[in-house]
């Protein structure tokens, strides 16, 4: 069944709008993909702060006029969904990739990061790299564990003075004469 011009600006405005601060877009193929399936994709796309849609391939490309992903979304053959992001990349990667995974009718076809096209084994090594939370940890942790073992080389020494004169109290060493 076609669709009306209103119906297909309507839909092109929407996908524009949405990919407009979207910094970060997967796109894939899917083969007998049920419904439920399609719903749990949705679900878990959106706990890791995505939007999914199923694009049909000229709409997309129109919509993507002028984003950061516009080139991910050109040329665009067969069946195609799209996953899109301003946050973090590697979380949308890690939890598609995933379910992906488990999911047979799935399969990955590219994606943009920043303005840079991935290809599938790109988009597969997002997605085993850690988080943006996980990265600030481990680079606080390297810029804290130096001022941590300053203080507590300063702390020894009076420790170590405490332990001495303590082990001198209790064997009576400073009795006087």
């Amino acid at each position: 069944m076609a669709i009306s011009k209103a119906k297909k600006t309507e839909k092109v405005e929407l996908l524009a709008k949405e990919l407009e601060g979207s910094t970060t877009a997967i796109i894939g193929t899917f083969t007998k993909l049920t419904v439920s399936k399609d719903y749990e994709l949705r679900k878990v796309i959106r706990e890791a702060g995505g939007k999914y849609r199923v694009v049909k391939n000229k709409l997309a490309a129109v919509s993507a006029r002028g984003t950061r992903v516009e080139e991910a979304l050109k040329g665009l053959k067969g069946v195609n969904s799209v996953a899109f992001t301003a946050g973090d990349p590697v979380a949308l990667a890690k939890v598609f990739a995933k379910w992906a995974g488990e999911n047979a009718e799935f399969e990955f076809k590219l994606g943009i990061v920043d303005g840079k096209l991935l290809n599938v084994d790109e988009v597969k090594a997002l997605a085993t790299m850690p988080g943006k939370e996980e990265i600030f940890a481990r680079l606080l942790f390297l810029i804290n564990a130096p001022a941590q073992r300053l203080a507590t080389v300063i702390n020894a020494t009076g420790r170590d003075l405490a332990v001495v004169l303590n082990q001198g109290v209790e064997k009576e060493k400073f009795a006087a004469a």
